[in-house]
């Protein structure tokens, strides 16, 4: 076995995986999120999300809607436009470029929530609250510009018994000239249920609808005519969109007479508005607790107000025991955030997350990811077996490295989130030129454990002496390629703790990363400091050059995964051209490790040959073929999966079927194993079906910042996560590592 080698292949492993890190952060981190607002904001009473729609892309004279999806917890709501009692509607301001203004909210049909003897206005359940956007003809975004940058301040109130005054900030890249109208639907059903106008007579003039004070001054006789006749003889719900003019929770008396229908409704003995012109909103009565879509319609009526209005009562902005609540509720948030920006996390949840992190590197050991890194990390580990002080450097040089690239990585992670970037656990992977490197790392080190080439024929005789004056140089960077390496594995307890890592300061967040490499270094660190395990091992000899050739066959198969992977990214082109190119640089390793003349000739033509490689191929790496996404739809038709989709589980579960979403990417290993065997269970299968659980699969092997911040609502910055949505019930959230057990028990309780 060659004396030398193991420095100086983790000094090109190092140089190449930094090469490589670097290529995917500018390479592939065009962002859709931007600033400090990302497109869904999420709460423990609602979710929010920022929604478009532009089904002729963003240009003048072409519809463009944007809105507010609202998916409040069982028995929480928020407000209409006029909240009735109590209550505050949810306000919206928008941020948008030059040519593009905002209108109104179009406020969809609400719903009367009685609380004790008050009423309210609003909605429960899903509501997109749609705004529409025009165009101007000057909006000019330039030749290079894709998107339209849209942003979004919203502040809403949800309430049960208890009021919560939230707010979140969304962002959202719109593409310019494509189409976006994967939200059609929503906006669709937001648009029906928008309150119509009252039909117009045989004459085309719409009639005219009032209501006269009655002479007591305490009754308003309503009278309106054009209803369509559908509605005639049904009982009507009544929402002025005047505030604080009738009494909302009183009962009144109402009537048809033939096409008119009228009704006596008291004023408000809170009375603080006396309009000449009333503004109403009817649709039929719905049940008390109606479950299911709302398929009311609504009509709006402007009723002119005849008499005199008694005078008004002193006027308050909020009810009494709203402001109660409102205070008491913001003393509470103001405490918390103030003791939250001074301490961070508390140190419960703190010591759950560094366990929770130190558990899930030390199971990170077991997962196949790790597996090629093996190798370098067993020979190193039989050189010093007889040298108890080497083998101890040896190990804490090996914990040194992986810990400070896991703080390294973590670091980038949590810099690229803080620029803006949708970004979490594996986002290295998510870049096809960060995966074409590592193939081409993965192929080096293959090659070399083959015997093929050693680093010294490369190397200048310096840097090659290094290792005789350095060797724990060896076991720091054989740390972080067992980092590169590790990355594409989530193993349990992992994904909450780095979930965690979003809400931390940024001390906090690292200690949890530096934890995480400890798990992974101990079981090396333990046995480096252990004698017995260093008597266990053979003694050096030639079964050492036998094994380093046999762990070039684990390397050529991560080369094959990574091929898989990039072929899901980029397409068969792209996996073919990237197979082409790992040839060329085989030809090129080969070529410089010959000696004399035939070293002289070979090498420069096969480094020519590399070059003009690369220019042809090189391109359909990174190209993202537009046909790509409609393949995993049709694969996942066929085996009952359907592609995720933002809002896509809500409304399923709206509707009263449970859900089980797959968040996976091609490149997780994790993922992968969980496919091929709980999820393909025949047992599960059965289960799920006999429960008619819909199957969704969000794939996020290239960047989705839908999917990122789906994964943060549940507290998650990675893959594979694995969730069921229950009507009534909070999602539940299962194990990285699959069983057949755990998914069965949990399909059993839905």
């Amino acid at each position: 076995m060659p004396s030398r080698p193991l420095y100086r292949l983790a000094v090109t492993l190092f140089l190449i995986a930094a090469s490589a890190l670097w290529t995917g952060a500018n390479a592939q981190f065009s962002p859709k999120t931007t600033g400090q607002g990302t497109s869904v904001v999420t709460t423990p009473y609602v979710r929010a999300e920022l929604l478009a729609h532009a089904p002729q892309g963003v240009a003048p004279g072409q519809p463009l809607w944007l809105g507010l999806q609202i998916t409040h917890q069982p028995e929480w709501h928020t407000y209409w436009k006029n909240p009735g009692d109590s209550g505050l509607p949810t306000d919206l301001a928008w941020t948008l470029p030059a040519g593009l203004d905002a209108g109104e909210i179009a406020w969809p049909l609400p719903k009367k929530i009685p609380i004790g003897t008050l009423a309210n206005y609003g909605y429960e359940g899903t509501v997109l609250l749609p705004v529409p956007v025009t165009v101007a003809s000057t909006y000019a975004p330039g030749p290079l510009a894709k998107d339209a940058t849209i942003k979004l301040r919203a502040s809403w109130l949800v309430c049960r018994k208890e009021c919560i005054p939230e707010e979140g900030e969304f962002t959202l890249q719109l593409p310019i000239q494509s189409t976006t109208a994967l939200n059609g639907a929503a906006f669709d059903a937001a648009a029906k249920a928008h309150p119509g106008p009252v039909l117009a007579g045989t004459n085309g003039i719409v009639p005219d609808s009032q209501a006269q004070l009655a002479a007591e001054g305490n009754t308003l006789d309503v009278s309106v005519q054009g209803l369509p006749v559908a509605l005639r003889g049904k009982t009507l719900d009544l929402f002025p969109e005047t505030a604080e003019v009738i009494d909302n929770a009183a009962s009144w008396k109402q009537s048809w007479n033939g096409s008119v229908w009228t009704a006596q409704i008291p004023l408000s003995t809170q009375r603080s508005a006396s309009p000449s012109l009333m503004p109403v909103v009817l649709a039929e009565q719905s049940p008390a607790h109606a479950n299911g879509p709302d398929t009311r319609t609504g009509y709006r009526a402007e009723l002119k107000v005849l008499g005199t209005w008694p005078p008004v009562a002193s006027m308050t902005a909020v009810s009494p025991a709203l402001e109660a609540a409102l205070k008491a509720n913001a003393a509470q948030a103001g405490g918390a955030a103030t003791s939250a920006a001074g301490s961070g996390a508390s140190a419960l949840t703190l010591t759950a997350a560094l366990l929770g992190a130190l558990l899930g590197g030390l199971i990170l050991n077991l997962m196949p990811c790790v597996f090629p890194v093996l190798a370098i990390k067993v020979v190193g580990f039989t050189q010093h077996a007889q040298d108890r002080r080497a083998h101890r450097i040896s190990g804490i040089a090996y914990t040194a490295g992986v810990v400070l690239s896991f703080m390294l990585l973590g670091a980038l992670m949590l810099g690229l989130r803080a620029a803006g970037e949708a970004v979490g656990w594996g986002f290295q992977l998510q870049s096809p030129a960060v995966v074409a490197s590592l193939a081409a790392l993965f192929t080096l080190i293959a090659l070399n454990l083959a015997g093929v080439f050693e680093f010294g024929h490369f190397l200048p005789s310096s840097v090659a002496s290094l290792q005789a004056r350095h060797p724990v140089a060896d076991s720091f960077l054989t740390g972080v390629l067992a980092v590169a390496v590790a990355s594409p594995c989530t193993a349990p307890f992992m994904g909450a703790s780095l979930g965690l890592t979003a809400t931390l300061p940024a001390p906090q967040a690292l200690a949890v990363f530096a934890a995480l490499g400890l798990g992974l270094a101990l079981p090396y660190l333990v046995a480096s400091f252990v004698p017995a395990v260093a008597r266990a091992l053979p003694r050096p000899g030639a079964w050492m050059d036998t094994f380093r050739k046999l762990m070039a066959f684990p390397m050529l198969a991560t080369v094959v995964w990574l091929v898989w992977v990039l072929g899901q990214q980029s397409g068969i082109d792209g996996a073919g051209a990237l197979l082409i190119l790992l040839v060329g640089l085989s030809l090129v390793v080969w070529a410089l490790s010959l000696a004399g003349r035939a070293r002289v000739w070979m090498a420069t033509v096969s480094i020519a040959a590399m070059a003009l490689l690369v220019w042809a191929f090189a391109p359909h790496i990174t190209h993202i073929p537009t046909a790509q996404a409609a393949t995993p739809s049709t694969q996942a038709s066929a085996t009952g999966w359907q592609p995720w989709a933002p809002g896509a589980a809500e409304q399923i579960v709206a509707g009263g079927r449970p859900v089980f979403v797959d968040f996976t990417a091609a490149w997780c290993v994790t993922c992968q194993y969980n496919k091929k065997t709980t999820l393909a269970d025949a047992d599960v299968l059965a289960d799920l079906q006999a429960k008619n659980v819909a199957l969704l699969r969000a794939d996020w092997t290239r960047r989705d910042p839908a999917i990122t911040a789906a994964l943060a609502s549940l507290g998650r910055s990675g893959v594979p996560v694995y969730v069921f949505y229950r009507p009534g019930k909070p999602p539940v959230v299962l194990t990285e590592v699959l069983s057949v057990d755990e998914v069965r028990a949990t399909i059993a309780q839905l």
